[in-house]
């Protein structure tokens, strides 16, 4: 018992070494960027893909699909979320990338100019002749430059919405510090983005409880909830900026 007891001791001490590190490489950063998979969206009650119990890892072992707790459009924003936003209102986020469509981004307060999401949105809808989206409630059966509005969603074999993935590629060679948050990092063109912060000189970070092809290349890893790492980091990034709480 005391040996896990210790053992249970050098791992906090661990963590808590790890995410104060998160937090100066945070404070050190010109030009942070973060990168979001499913996984930040499970704390919200949604499936995640290739997780320890996502709906792929379930599908390869032969198990059924657990049914969703709630519907897409009553989930909020969780923790993982806010801290992003905290960053984003701490000028210490200059982009965020997207594999979700599940809108929690944009629902906790992400600025849309700040954002590309690469799979589409199931709130939005958007033009096939521009590109540009528009929320769904708003009941708009054609753009306004004339194009007519479908789904935003992308689906498997479909080419990715060209304004989020080049915005995406040069934020991603800007970037100085990148950080990905819930992502397996296995389904491209998006899982490009890391491999093109790296040949840029950047540093990278992920948070993910899964593996990833880039975790020998991270220079700083999580396997623990994103829950009980982002939220302590950006506290402890305030910390180092003055702004006690």
């Amino acid at each position: 018992m005391k040996l896990a007891d210790g053992w249970d001791m050098e791992a906090k001490s661990d963590l808590e070494a790890r995410i104060q590190t998160l937090a100066q490489l945070l404070y050190e950063s010109r030009y942070p960027v973060v990168f979001t998979g499913a996984g930040i969206s499970t704390d919200s009650g949604l499936p995640d893909f290739r997780g320890p119990d996502g709906l792929w890892t379930r599908r390869d072992k032969g198990l059924p699909e657990k049914p969703t707790i709630k519907k897409w459009d009553s989930v909020d924003p969780n923790a993982g979320h806010l801290a992003i936003v905290e960053l984003q209102e701490l000028g210490k986020m200059k982009f965020l990338i997207s594999q979700n469509v599940d809108n929690l981004h944009l629902k906790s307060g992400i600025r849309p100019e700040l954002l590309a999401e690469l799979h589409g949105n199931v709130a939005k809808l958007r033009c096939v002749r521009c590109g540009n989206t528009t929320d769904k409630t708003e009941e708009w059966k054609t753009c306004r430059c004339g194009g007519h509005l479908s789904r935003s969603v992308v689906d498997f074999g479909q080419s990715l919405p060209e304004k989020d993935l080049s915005l995406s590629y040069e934020h991603s060679r800007k970037s100085d510090l990148f950080v990905v948050v819930g992502s397996s990092l296995v389904v491209t063109p998006a899982a490009d983005m890391p491999w093109e912060a790296l040949h840029a000189g950047a540093k990278l970070v992920i948070i993910n409880e899964g593996d990833t092809p880039l975790d020998r290349r991270a220079h700083l890893r999580f396997y623990e909830s994103i829950g009980d790492v982002l939220p302590k980091a950006v506290r402890g990034l305030k910390k180092l900026m003055g702004l006690f709480e």
